[in-house]
């Protein structure tokens, strides 16, 4: 955002923070979609190519990031192992809006209302990947080595 405006739509918050990262990155808007490969089709990209960015709660109030590839699944006992911890959550759609100040289904690390800590599937580093831009038919196109360096992110093999 080029004026000095506190960004007030999750898309607004998600757009700055691109644009504040200084990563490259393009957007992609498309319609309405029901699955993932829909949302692959909309985006020119193969299924593995988009990322879900996924909130765990690890305790009360304290939570992380994880990007995973649309052709993966998270592998519980991997990410626990990597936390050191013996139990994590999924949160309700409502407690994930709350840490992060986006709906389900467009939960992006970028413009998150809190900075939680990001852990990357080691399966993205290298690639160019399609990420959430804070609101439904909207995503970026980015290098995912990109991705990892503005947030400092963990890269392990926590996918399935």
């Amino acid at each position: 955002m080029s004026d000095n405006t506190t960004p007030t739509t999750p898309r607004d918050r998600a757009l700055a923070s691109f644009e504040a990262s200084g990563i490259d990155y393009s957007i992609t808007e498309h319609g309405p979609v029901n699955s993932l490969e829909e949302a692959a089709a909309a985006r020119g990209v193969q299924p593995r190519d988009i990322v879900k960015t996924i909130v765990v709660r690890l305790e009360e109030g304290r939570y992380v990031f994880v990007l995973i590839g649309g052709d993966k699944q998270i592998s519980w006992a991997k990410l626990r192992a990597h936390l050191g911890v013996s139990r994590l959550h999924m949160p309700s759609a409502d407690e994930a809006f709350d840490a992060t100040g986006f709906v389900r289904g467009t939960i992006t690390p970028f413009g998150s209302k809190t900075a939680w800590p990001v852990i990357a599937d080691s399966a993205l580093a290298g690639r160019t990947v399609s990420i959430g831009a804070g609101d439904h038919g909207w995503a970026a196109t980015v290098r995912a080595n990109d991705v990892i360096s503005a947030f400092g992110a963990s890269v392990v093999d926590v996918s399935e």
